[in-house]
């Protein structure tokens, strides 16, 4: 899996996994957990990943919907 969104965006992260879940590709939001650890601060960001063989689908479709810039490029930065 790769990663394609890291944000502590929580509005960001569903929408996200709505649109994946939508156009029905696979997807693990990692590090929901953390919140408990760290209080509900917020601090630590949670990833979106997708199957390898989708990512190319998942980025054109969040660029699409407008949120392109929140994409993490293939070095693993945002941009």
């Amino acid at each position: 899996m790769e990663e394609i969104v890291r944000t502590n965006d929580l509005v960001l992260i569903s929408f996200v996994e709505s649109l994946l879940r939508e156009a029905g590709i696979r997807y693990v939001v990692a590090d929901q957990n953390m919140s408990v650890i760290e209080g509900s601060l917020g601090i630590l960001p949670r990833r979106v990943l997708v199957d390898s063989d989708s990512v190319e689908e998942a980025r054109g479709l969040l660029t699409e919907a407008g949120i392109g810039a929140e994409l993490r490029n293939a070095a693993g930065r945002a941009g």
